[in-house]
C-alpha cells in the first residue's frame, strides 16, 4: 500500500473509531465544543460517507468531526440548579458594587496576594468580616475582577437575601461546580454525565453535593492542565444565605475539604460577624486553616470617601452643567463627616442626589445638607449605624403619602410572600408601570427592572424593624391595618355578592382595564390570607373573632374556576388566639360524604359554616369547590362509588 494511502487509511480508521465510540488515540486532538452544544448542529455519519462509492481518489484530505459528543443535558440541569445572577459578572448585578479607583487598595492587594500565594498568610481559607455597609461586597468584587484576567479565579458567589434567587444554600456548591465546568472541559464532561445519570444530585445534602459535584470529578482531571491549582473561590455575604445552620454547614464542608486536600482551591469568604458564623470559624475544625481580616467602621478612610464624593460630584456637575464651585468645600466636608466611614451611606447619598424624580441635584444636595446638620445633634459619634437609619427615614418621608402606602405594601409582600415581580403586581392589582412609578420615589435604595433589586439588604432590615423605622415600618401597625382593611372589604363583598358572575365590590375599589371583578376579589382574598401567615404578628382578638364568622362557603364559592394561591395553614392557626383557633381552622376527619380519606384534613369554620377546602401540601388552596373531579373529594381523596 502506498505511503500516502496508508496515512489516509489510518486517519479514516481513527475517524470511524471516534464516531462509533472506540477508544480515542492519545495523539488525536479532541473536538472543541461549548459547555452546552447546540441541539441544531448538523452531523455527518461515517457509515454513509462512501455509500456505494467506486474508484474514489482523495488527495489532501481533511476530515472534520461533526459526530455527536454529549448533549449537555447534565450541564443544563446543573445551571437550572445554580444561581447565575450571583456570579461576579452577571448582568443582574450590573453595575456591581466595587471599590472606587484609588480606594481600599491595601485590602485588595492583601487579598489578591493571598490568592496568588504571595503573602505570609498561608491558610487556604480567608475570612473578611465587618458590619453592614462597610464595603465587603465592593472589596470582593474588585478582587474578583483583578483575579479573573490572570486565570486565578475559579468561581464567585455574591449572595443576597433581599434579591430573588441569590440566597439558596442548596445552590451554593452547584453554582461553584457550574463555573468550574465552564472553565475546564474534562471536568465539564464528567459533571455532565453525573448530572444526566442522577439529576437529583443537585437536591441532596450540602456534603453530598460537594463530594459528587466537586471532589470526585476533580480527582479525574488534570488540575494543573486545567489551570485550577490554587484558584480562588469567592463567597461574598455568607450571612445573606438562607438559614444559620446552612451557613455553618457550608463553612464546615469547605474546611473538611481543606484538611483532606480534596479540592485545589483557596476560599475567600466575607460576612457580617454573626454569632453563629464566629462560633464556627473559631471551631477546632476551621480555625487552624483560617486567616482573618476585619473590615471595621473607621474614620481612617475619610480621605477615600472624599475621593469618591469628589469624583461623583464631578460627574453630576458635567451631566447637569453646574458650576465648578458646586458643591462647596464645606458641603463636601460635612458629607464626609456624616458618612462616618460607611460606604453604603455615601453611596446612598449620591444616588439620592442624582434622583431624576426631583427638582435637580442642587435641590437634592440642599435636602441632604439640611438633614445632615439636623441629624448631627441626634447621633452620637460612636454610633455611625444610626446615621443610616436617619437617612432611610428621610428617603421614606419624602415619598408622597398616597404613594407611600403602595410602596409599603410592595415591600411587605416582597419580604413576606414573594420576590417574584409578576406575583406582586397581581396581588396588588397594580400594572407593572404603576409599580415602577411608585418605586421610583425610593430609587436611591432600590430599582425595578425585570425584578426588584435592593442596593443593600439593610434597607429591608430597617423597614421591618419597628424600633428603627417606627411609623414607617411595614410590619406591626401597618400590617395589622392592611389586614383589617382587607377583611372589611371582603365582608362587604360577601354581603352583596351572589355568585362568581355577580361579584359586587366596594365603591372605592378601582377597576383597571386589565382586571375583572373576580380577579380583584381573588387578589384581595389572597393578600388577606398571606398577611394572616406572617410569623410573630398574631391577629388581635377582635379581628380573629370577625374571622371566625366568615361565611366560608361563600368565600370559596365566589372564587370561580381559576387556580388559586396556596396558604400555609399552620401559620394561620398559630397567629390566632388559642380560644378561637378551632372556630377558624382545625384538623379533623373529612366532612364530605363517601370520602375515603383516612387522614385528617384542614377544615374551616364550625357548625353550619364548616367547609373542607382543597388541600395543599402545606395547607389549603384558595380555589372553588366546583373545581374538583366528580370521582374525587375536595380534599383530594377518592370517593366511594354509589
Amino acid at each position: 500500500m502506498p505511503s500516502r494511502t496508508r496515512k489516509f487509511s489510518a486517519r479514516l480508521s481513527l475517524y470511524f473509531d471516534r464516531v462509533t465510540g472506540s477508544t480515542q488515540s492519545p495523539t488525536a486532538s479532541p473536538a472543541v465544543h461549548s459547555p452546552i452544544p447546540s441541539s441544531t448542529q448538523q452531523h455527518f455519519h461515517a457509515q454513509e460517507m462512501f455509500h456505494k462509492a467506486q474508484n474514489v481518489i482523495i488527495t489532501n484530505s481533511q476530515l472534520i468531526d461533526f459526530a455527536p459528543t454529549d448533549s449537555g443535558i447534565g450541564i443544563k440541569e446543573l445551571l437550572n440548579n445554580s444561581m447565575p445572577d450571583a456570579f461576579y459578572n452577571s448582568s443582574a448585578r450590573y453595575p456591581p458594587p466595587k471599590c472606587h479607583l484609588g480606594t481600599r487598595n491595601d485590602y485588595i492587594t492583601l487579598i489578591t496576594s493571598w490568592a496568588q500565594v504571595q503573602s505570609d498568610r498561608t491558610e487556604p481559607i480567608l475570612w473578611m468580616h465587618g458590619p453592614f455597609g462597610i464595603g465587603k461586597s465592593a472589596v470582593a468584587q474588585s478582587c474578583a475582577e483583578a483575579l479573573a484576567p490572570i486565570n486565578k479565579l475559579a468561581a464567585t458567589l455574591f449572595l443576597s437575601r433581599s434579591t430573588a434567587d441569590r440566597d439558596d444554600p442548596r445552590r451554593v456548591f452547584t453554582s461553584i461546580a457550574y463555573q468550574i465546568a465552564a472553565k475546564c472541559r474534562p471536568f465539564r464532561e464528567i459533571i455532565n454525565r453525573r448530572m444526566m445519570d442522577d439529576p437529583a444530585l443537585a437536591t441532596m445534602s450540602l456534603a453530598t453535593q460537594f463530594e459528587h459535584l466537586l471532589v470526585r470529578p476533580l480527582r479525574s482531571v488534570n488540575i494543573p492542565r486545567c489551570s485550577l491549582e490554587g484558584c480562588a473561590v469567592i463567597i461574598d455575604g455568607l450571612d445573606e444565605c438562607r438559614g444559620t445552620a446552612e451557613q455553618c454547614e457550608i463553612i464546615r464542608v469547605i474546611a473538611t475539604s481543606v484538611h483532606k486536600r480534596t479540592t485545589p482551591f483557596r476560599w475567600f469568604i466575607t460576612s457580617r460577624p454573626e454569632e453563629s458564623i464566629i462560633r464556627t470559624m473559631n471551631s477546632v475544625l476551621v480555625s487552624p486553616v483560617l486567616s482573618r481580616i476585619e473590615l471595621p467602621v473607621s474614620r481612617a478612610i475619610d480621605h477615600e470617601i472624599l475621593l469618591f464624593l469628589t469624583d461623583e460630584f464631578n460627574k453630576i456637575r458635567e451631566d447637569h452643567g453646574l458650576p465648578e464651585s458646586w458643591p462647596s468645600e464645606g458641603a463636601l466636608s460635612l458629607l464626609v463627616q456624616r458618612g462616618a466611614g460607611l460606604w453604603i451611606y455615601v453611596g446612598t447619598m449620591i444616588r439620592f442626589i442624582r434622583d431624576e424624580n426631583s427638582l435637580g441635584p442642587e435641590d437634592q444636595l440642599r435636602i441632604v445638607l439640611e438633614f445632615a446638620k439636623e441629624v448631627s445633634a441626634k447621633v452620637r459619634v460612636d454610633n455611625p449605624l444610626a446615621e443610616m437609619d436617619f437617612f432611610y427615614t428621610l428617603i421614606m418621608q419624602r415619598v408622597p403619602p398616597k404613594v407611600r402606602a403602595t410602596v409599603q405594601k410592595i415591600l411587605l409582600l416582597y419580604s413576606t410572600f414573594s420576590q417574584y415581580l409578576p406575583t406582586i403586581t397581581i396581588a396588588l392589582s397594580l400594572p407593572i408601570e404603576q409599580l415602577r412609578r411608585a418605586c421610583a420615589s425610593i430609587q436611591s435604595v432600590m430599582k425595578v427592572e425585570k425584578a426588584i433589586e435592593f442596593y443593600h439588604a439593610s434597607f429591608l432590615d430597617f423597614m421591618r424593624d419597628p424600633q428603627r423605622s417606627k411609623e414607617l415600618c411595614i410590619l406591626g401597625d401597618f400590617l395589622i391595618g392592611w389586614r383589617q382593611e382587607l377583611l372589611m372589604c371582603l365582608h362587604d363583598v360577601w354581603s352583596h355578592s351572589g355568585d362568581p358572575s355577580h361579584i359586587v365590590l366596594p365603591s372605592n375599589i378601582v377597576i383597571t382595564k386589565d382586571s375583572s371583578y373576580g380577579d380583584l376579589y381573588r387578589q384581595a382574598l389572597g393578600c388577606f390570607w398571606v398577611l394572616c401567615c406572617v410569623p410573630e404578628h398574631p391577629l388581635d382578638f377582635r379581628t380573629a373573632m370577625s374571622l371566625s364568622k366568615i361565611p366560608f362557603k361563600k368565600m370559596f364559592g365566589l372564587l370561580g374556576d381559576r387556580p388559586g394561591w396556596s396558604i400555609v395553614a399552620d401559620s394561620v392557626r398559630a397567629n390566632l388566639p388559642a380560644e378561637l383557633r378551632d372556630k377558624v381552622i382545625r384538623k379533623g376527619r373529612c366532612l364530605i360524604p363517601r370520602c375515603t380519606n383516612a387522614r385528617d384534613v384542614w377544615i374551616f369554620g364550625y357548625g353550619e359554616n364548616e367547609l373542607v377546602p382543597q388541600q395543599a401540601p402545606s395547607g389549603f388552596f384558595l380555589e372553588s369547590p366546583r373545581n374538583r373531579s366528580p370521582d374525587h373529594c375536595i380534599c383530594g381523596a377518592a370517593l366511594q362509588r354509589d
